[in-house]
């Protein structure tokens, strides 16, 4: 499906892996098809299908931990990447990624991959010819003020040269060649590079014209992006990063409330804001943050990233090294629910926020946290699946304080289904319930009669009541 910009548009938000929370630039080919395997076995009925190969596929000298300036990047003719045959080996056939991409569609999976924004420094020394512009060279486009400011392998395209176009166009004919279905492109929204953006969804177009594929263009990072940029993102990308990294600490989880409150609104099918990685599971294996262990984030704090992720319809792309994680982690992504929610809901807004204190607002050092109540209404997804909630809600009751909270504020089952709705006889369905990880249990429950009912329950520490609301 394609939208009127001729923008492929991915129906749901994207599910899938990415290797950069566990293995940072060093990922190799056996470490990739692991977790491909076990994504197949494990994850594919329940919508996870997109493995994404990080940064620094194309460094042979790639190291867990730091970039290399100066790296010897492995590059063709015309100074387009390749994969370092060292780690991924069946590359050494000369044909990139192709085999790869192969034996991930025959698991009913697809590739992505990572790339930054410009054009190898490498390829400028070189003076190596754009392809598809005769007498230009990569020299000529390269525009060396604009610069990733963290990391040293490119310089940026000066987007007004008249071989720019044929730089990018002639890298994603490369990597569509291959068969890859999803490309993650750095250093694009921070700052913004516009014309570098619509640049590589033109190079996209084109490559998805001449193979007969679908390719899903991520924007990388993205900081504190404005919704300004919205329109233009819809014409121009399915997926876009809306922070900077998220690792597995609970301010970082905390600081996406306001974001995907923001973002919410806008997300329609087929684009998505993406509030960034999910770093669940065995992390930090050979990664640039920290040693090898398990998410840090508790049980209760790992339910409210999935659950607020779903509520603000974010892609869900899972760090953790697969095969080597927890069968409790396992057992909360194959929670059908994550693809029903995310990809079945409209109306996702977050309804609620009070800042609840012990001896009420007057005594602010008394301060125990928020309540945070999110609503959307179920709906059909956007390839045409039918909501197991249909005529239903979803309600989400987050609780940032650091001790269990019992709900005596007046939340109203109305906040969630309308004042016109509020008397249908309704109810509650915990959306974690069939999830064993560990977690306290807490479930919502609907209080009263009539118009009145109440939504209560004790939320416990960093946690989430996550309920759907269904009419009987």
């Amino acid at each position: 499906m394609r939208d009127d910009n001729g923008c492929f548009s991915a129906a749901k938000p994207p599910m899938g892996w990415n290797s950069w929370d566990s293995y940072g630039s060093s990922v190799t080919e056996a470490e990739v098809l692991s977790n491909a395997e076990f994504m197949a076995e494990h994850l594919l009925r329940f919508g996870w299908d997109t493995v994404v190969i990080d940064i620094d596929w194309y460094d042979p000298t790639a190291s867990a931990h730091h970039y290399n300036d100066g790296a010897p990047l492995l590059l063709d003719e015309y100074g387009r990447q390749l994969p370092d045959p060292g780690r991924f080996p069946s590359a050494s056939d000369g044909n990139g990624f192709a085999s790869l991409a192969q034996r991930l569609h025959d698991m009913g999976l697809k590739l992505g991959l990572h790339m930054m924004r410009g054009v190898p420094r490498l390829a400028v020394e070189r003076h190596l010819p754009v392809k598809g512009a005769e007498g230009y060279t990569a020299a000529d486009i390269a525009d060396r003020e604009h610069v990733c400011r963290w990391n040293p392998d490119n310089f940026g395209i000066n987007q007004s040269h008249p071989a720019a176009q044929a730089w990018y166009d002639a890298q994603v004919d490369l990597f569509a060649s291959w068969g890859v279905d999803f490309l993650k492109v750095d250093d694009m929204q921070a700052p913004f590079y516009s014309a570098e953006i619509a640049a590589y969804h033109k190079a996209i177009v084109k490559a998805e014209a001449k193979y007969g594929t679908q390719i899903v263009l991520s924007l990388s990072p993205g900081t504190w992006n404005s919704t300004t940029h919205v329109d233009f993102l819809r014409k121009n990308a399915q997926m876009w990063r809306i922070s900077d990294d998220l690792w597995d600490r609970w301010d970082d989880v905390y600081q996406q409330f306001v974001r995907l409150s923001r973002w919410a609104p806008f997300q329609t099918n087929g684009h998505w804001a993406d509030a960034d990685m999910l770093p669940l599971g065995h992390i930090g294996v050979r990664a640039h943050n920290g040693d090898s262990r398990d998410c840090k984030l508790t049980v209760e704090e790992r339910r409210t990233l999935m659950a607020l992720w779903c509520m603000g319809r974010s892609p869900l792309m899972v760090g953790g090294d697969l095969p080597t994680s927890t069968p409790e982690t396992v057992a909360l992504l194959a929670n059908p629910v994550l693809r029903e929610v995310g990809a079945g809901s409209v109306d996702n807004r977050e309804v609620g926020r009070e800042r609840i204190y012990r001896d009420g607002p007057d005594h602010p050092d008394s301060y125990l946290g928020d309540l945070i109540i999110w609503s959307a209404r179920a709906a059909d997804w956007g390839d045409g699946t039918v909501s197991a909630h249909q005529d239903g809600y979803y309600g989400a009751v987050f609780w940032t304080g650091s001790e269990a909270h019992e709900i005596d504020e007046a939340i109203e089952l109305q906040t969630f289904v309308g004042i016109e709705n509020a008397r249908t006889d309704y109810k509650l369905t915990d959306l974690f319930a069939d999830v064993v990880d560990g977690a306290s249990g807490a479930a919502a429950r609907l209080d009263g009669s009539g118009a009145d009912r109440m939504i209560r329950g004790t939320v416990p520490a960093h946690g989430v009541l996550w309920f759907a609301i269904d009419p009987r």
